[in-house]
Parts: C-alpha cells; structure tokens; sequence
C-alpha cells in the first residue's frame, strides 16, 4: 500500500508521480478525504472515550461525599450511546478507506520514465548480438513439433487451449534449465526454497494480487462462498507470492538482511486481460514453470539489490549464449506493486525481435507495507522493509529461446553445452 500519510501531507506530488500510473487526481482526493475523516472521526472517538474514563472515574468520589450519581450516570449513558455511534462510523468510513488504497497502485520512483505502453519504455542496453542466419529461422511452435518436443494438441485434449505438453527432449530440457538456473542462483547468494503452489488470500494480498486482480487468479477453494477471505485458497501466478510472504507479519533483524531467495515453481494465470495475445504457441500460457528470484533488504540496499538480480539473470542468458536486452519499463507499463521495473528480453530469431524473458522490480515498502514485514534497525525501532521480486527466468520462454536461436538449417535444434550436463 501508498503510505497514507504522505498522501495527505504531500498530495500534489503523490498525485504527479501517480498520474505516470493513470492514476487520476480526482480519485487521490476522493481516498485523501477518506483518510482525513477517518482522522477526525477518530480524534472525536478518542475525546469520548477521554470523557467516559475520566467521569466514570467520578463515582467513588460522588458515594464519598453522598452525592447523587443519577446524573453523573445520565452523562455517562448518553455518552456511551454517542460513542457507540462514533464507533459505528469510524469503522464504516474505515471499511471505505480500505477497500479504496488497495487498489491504488504503488508510487512509481524517479527511475521511471512517464510513457502510456509499452512503446514508451527505453532500451537500456544490449547484451551479445543475435546470430546471423543463412536460412529464415522459423518460429518455437514449428520446431518443437516437428523435433517432437510440444504437443499443443495434447494439452487441448488435457485441459484446454493455452496449455501444452512438452515431450522426449523438450521435457528434458525444460527440466536442465530448471536445474541450471536454481544452481547458477544459488551460486550468486540466494537461497533456496520449496513453496506451496496453493496460497490464500492474505498472502495475495500482501504481494497485490488481491483485490484487484482476482480476475486473473484460478480460485481453487473457499469456505465462504457470498465474501472473499482470507482462507479462501488460489493456484500461485508467481512465486514472488509465497516467497515474499514467508516473511509477512515478521520483524527482521538489520543485521539478517538483505534475504535473498530463489524458487522453481508452475505458475497458473488466467491472463484475463490478454485476451487475443500470442494464441499461438507457448509465449502465453496458462501454466508455465518459472524460477524466480526475491529479496527482502534494508531501504539503503535495494537499489543495489536490484542491479544483482538483474545480472543474476543476465548471466544465465549469457551462459546460454542467448542475445538480449535490458529495457526501462514506463509508468503506464509498470506493475501494480512495482515502483520501477527493468525487463530482460530475449532475441527470438523466428520472430525477428526481442521479447520480454524476466522483469526485475523494486517495489520499495508497497508490499512491505502490505504484509507486515519490518526489521528492527540499529536503534532498536521497527521500520518497513524493501522487497524486490524478477523472473530468473520464466523457463519456457527460455526453452523457446534457444529452439529459435540454436536451431539448424535441417530443423533440427543444437543444445547448449552449459545444458548437457543436465540431461
């Protein structure tokens, strides 16, 4: 969540930098007037309750010098009723606040450039040159049929349109990248973590998936079927979820930061707003395997985190000898949760550009904020920390990658030597 606070305090310039995320002014002074009644309303409930300790405080001395209490109680019943009332309006007004600031998005940094989509964003730098082919290269869908690797047709059958099958050595090969990329993680410092591929709503919620974007998510369970809750259950759409919020509700202490964590986990999306996009092949998928990469830092480290993550997952597309680049996400493309995000995208020689492989996001205190997840600094107080969460990387994208770039003019498909240990 946006600290409320500096949302009042400072409302034109968290307006500016939210307009970069389409966040209209007039919907921050609809949520800043919510917050300054909650405030007021708060104070006023705090008076009553002020007057009701210190006047029922009164009766020993009114018993002492046998004075009436009939109209010390009077008081104190009307009062009681008017904080009743105030009570009921502090958790309504309340109830309004929260539903409204969690689906406002987080405040985008001084990183991130305004831009309304994706044609706006900015190419940092480019990373190995793509191989010059003396064919025209086809594309992943063509090869990893014709080799026998995915059966598209298969996952149809199985479930439905947007899930595939991987086979003989398209299966063995997905699961070498999952290996390599886990050991080449671990050798950069992170640790890692087997998760639960089913989460519940809070966890959604702390990461800002939940409320907004349930539409997106396979709901798997629920007690409660007229509301949602928070022991409601849901498929994971990333690992970024379960890994950030193994430490939700948690105080931290300084001295155990930066928490680096890597994970191999299926994904499950809906992709509801992508609806038309990349219907062929395997570029979008409702299940997918992807090994992601968090940290949970101290304020003054995360910039620097997200430099390590970056190049973390740089040199496994290095290592592949794959072609890519680095791009600066704007702000009408940044994520929900993310204050400033770069991507990673890889050359897919069949498709003649490069395509989104890993994006590595800070997302500054939002989540933290969210989930509850502190540290305990060297003055002994609690501070929010910094989580950063990048796909390291999304494996079939990877997968389709090197059947593009290291495909051969017979059709057939070399594979990396880093890899062939792994098979």
């Amino acid at each position: 969540m946006i600290d409320i606070k500096a949302l009042v305090s400072d409302f034109e310039q968290v307006a500016q930098r939210l307009a970069i995320k389409k966040v209209s002014p007039e919907a921050l002074e609809i949520l800043k007037n919510l917050a300054l009644t909650y405030k007021q309303t708060k104070q006023e409930l705090e008076v009553l309750q002020a007057f009701q300790n210190k006047t029922s405080k009164l009766f020993g001395t009114y018993k002492r010098e046998n004075k009436d209490v009939g109209e010390l109680k009077s008081m104190l019943d009307e009062n009681k009723a008017q904080m009743s009332l105030k009570e009921s309006a502090l958790q309504e007004v309340e109830g309004q606040l929260d539903e409204f600031l969690y689906t406002i998005p987080n405040l985008p940094d001084e990183k991130t450039p305004k831009g309304e989509d994706e044609h706006d964003n900015i190419e940092l730098e480019r990373i190995l040159s793509p191989r010059e082919f003396d064919f025209t290269p086809k594309e992943h869908w063509e090869l990893g049929v014709a080799n026998g690797w995915i059966d598209f047709e298969a996952g149809v059958k199985l479930a439905k349109s947007r899930f595939s099958v991987l086979r003989g050595m398209g299966a063995r090969l997905n699961r070498a990248l999952i290996n390599f990329m886990l050991d080449y993680n671990q050798k950069a410092g992170f640790e890692a973590v087997v998760t639960p591929l089913i989460v519940n709503a809070r966890a959604l919620f702390g990461t800002g998936q939940l409320p907004k974007f349930e539409e997106d998510m396979f709901k798997v369970d629920s007690q409660f079927e007229q509301e949602q809750s928070e022991h409601d259950l849901y498929l994971i759409s990333t690992s970024e979820i379960t890994l950030t919020n193994l430490y939700q509700d948690s105080i931290i202490l300084e001295q155990d930061l930066p928490i680096m964590l890597t994970s191999h986990t299926p994904c499950f999306r809906k992709e509801a707003g992508s609806a038309g996009r990349d219907t062929r092949g395997m570029i979008r998928q409702h299940q997918f395997d992807k090994v992601e990469l968090v940290a949970i830092t101290h304020p003054h480290q995360s910039d620097a985190m997200q430099e390590k993550m970056l190049h973390t997952a740089s040199g496994i597309l290095k290592e592949l000898h794959l072609p890519h680049r680095f791009v600066q996400l704007c702000g009408g493309d940044l994520g929900f949760s993310a204050s400033n995000t770069i991507d990673i995208e890889v050359w897919l020689p069949g498709q003649q550009c490069y395509r989104e492989i890993s994006s590595v996001s800070n997302c500054r205190d939002f989540q933290a904020r969210r989930a509850k997840i502190r540290f305990k600094n060297q003055a002994g107080k609690n501070a929010l920390a910094h989580t950063l969460n990048g796909s390291s990387l999304a494996v079939g994208r990877t997968l389709i990658a090197i059947m593009e770039n290291y495909q051969q003019p017979d059709g057939s498909i070399l594979i990396p030597e880093v890899l062939q240990k792994y098979l």
